[in-house]
């Protein structure tokens, strides 16, 4: 069995595989044409982002037994046209879920705090504690999009906060606990002081958060993205937060990001949200710690030799 690593990855992955007799090889700089033109020597590749496996690139790797991504979201895989030629894609949506978990509230009681805004002032001399007066997050009503491993994890980060929380997912049933309601998006745009997304991006889920979404809600929101950037159309956000409908924006993923979430493309929109003391920024690294990094490891070398085993 020969795999292909395409991205810089945890060398504990390729070093759990060699173990087990398997060939790994490292190809992180040649482009898709580059490795369509050496891809049927090889049983399964590993990536991130940095290449979009494409109908045209499976049509073209069918000696392949699996695709696996480091990471939850599998939107640069066409896995329909995978499971067309019998390959496996596999993913490892609960190892990065605690620590997304953990940056959605930690991106939530900053805006609540004006911590972020309140650092930068006293850094330049400016000693304001009015202006930087906090909201508490006990008897708050949380909405919930997606009760997924995320969406499940950031849920239960906040029990200890005396909040409600409302989660609403399209796709599942009887998910309600002692902790979590499971609710209706009416009862989300009625109820929420803040709202959370932990969802793929597909085409249902496009720019979902845009100006009539927004306006539906009854109170003004805080809103917080850990899921990815093309969610949210930023121009309406931008409408939104001058407007004060949109309180406060904890975006750790962005519209202007590039395929591979590495660079941003700059524009008028990305500028304003730079300025803005109502939004804090982070660079796509929610589920980017060291212990999300080793458990990822873990369990996409547990799913690849599952799956090897299983064809031989």
């Amino acid at each position: 069995m020969k795999v292909l690593f395409l991205d810089k990855i945890d060398p504990d992955l390729k070093c759990n595989l060699i173990e087990k007799g398997i060939i790994c090889e490292e190809k992180i700089t040649e482009n898709k044409n580059e490795i369509i033109k050496i891809i049927n020597a090889f049983d399964g590749i590993v990536l991130r982002s940095r290449i979009k496996i494409d109908k045209n690139f499976i049509q073209n790797s069918s000696h392949l037994k699996f695709i696996a991504r480091f990471g939850s979201g599998m939107e640069n895989i066409d896995v329909l046209e995978a499971k067309k030629y019998k390959i496996k894609c596999i993913n490892a949506p609960k190892g990065n879920s605690n620590a997304v978990g953990e940056h959605t509230l930690g991106l939530l009681l900053s805006l609540m705090n004006n911590i972020q805004k309140s650092n930068l002032e006293v850094r330049n001399g400016k000693w304001k504690r009015e202006s930087n007066r906090g909201m508490e997050l006990s008897g708050k009503t949380i909405g919930i999009i997606g009760y997924g491993n995320a969406g499940k994890a950031f849920s239960k980060k906040l029990v200890g906060f005396n909040c409600k929380i409302l989660a609403y997912d399209k796709y599942k049933k009887n998910y309600q606990n002692k902790f979590v309601r499971q609710s209706s998006m009416k009862n989300i745009f009625k109820y929420a002081d803040v709202l959370s997304l932990h969802i793929p991006l597909n085409e249902e889920t496009k720019y979902l958060i845009k100006n009539n979404f927004i306006n539906k809600f009854s109170k003004n929101i805080f809103l917080l993205n850990t899921s990815r950037g093309k969610i949210v159309k930023t121009t309406d956000l931008i409408t939104n937060i001058k407007s004060g409908k949109i309180i406060g924006a904890g975006l750790d993923v962005l519209e202007n990001e590039n395929e591979n979430f590495e660079k941003l493309n700059k524009n008028h929109e990305l500028e304003f949200l730079k300025k803005s003391s109502k939004v804090i920024l982070t660079p796509h690294i929610a589920g980017w710690s060291f212990e999300s990094n080793k458990l990822m490891c873990q369990i996409l070398t547990k799913k690849i030799l599952s799956h090897l085993k299983s064809i031989k």
